[in-house]
């Protein structure tokens, strides 16, 4: 029997700055929509209120089980189950694309994200020991 992959979202010092085509200069929380919260917004509260403490990984399937309504007790063999197949990573997140944060990695892929009008910001995105990529565009080219 073949072991299955397990793939990541995961980077390592790098910093994704905000998409070419962002629609604005200086960054907004996520609202709510109704009475439940947005992918975008639940990835900020996660984010925003634990710097560095949580991979890309542990960001984007806590958002997928939080929607999902997966139990505590399911929580391993449904992040395995998740991971084993390519997902789509911090790239792709509202935050870059729509919201105006900057996401930085650090050596141990654990993130925090900064907004794009931040000398933090800033200062990563001109740090030249870091990788750097852009936010996924929200309009094709």
């Amino acid at each position: 029997m073949k072991a299955e992959r397990t793939h990541t979202t995961n980077y390592i010092n790098t910093f994704i700055e905000t998409a070419e085509d962002s629609p604005i200069d200086k960054a907004e929380i996520p609202l709510q929509k109704g009475d439940e919260k947005t992918v975008a917004g639940l990835q900020f509260d996660l984010i925003y209120e634990h710097p560095y403490k949580h991979t890309s990984d542990d960001v984007i399937f806590g958002v997928y089980a939080s929607k999902n309504k997966i139990g505590r007790s399911e929580l391993a063999g449904e992040r395995e189950k998740f991971f084993s197949k390519g997902q789509p990573c911090m790239r792709c997140s509202p935050l870059g694309k729509r919201y105006g944060w900057g996401v930085h990695s650090d050596q141990d892929g654990k993130i925090a994200i900064y907004p794009i009008e931040s000398e933090e910001y800033k200062k990563f995105s001109e740090d030249e020991n870091l990788k750097h990529t852009k936010a996924m565009r929200s309009k094709r080219a």
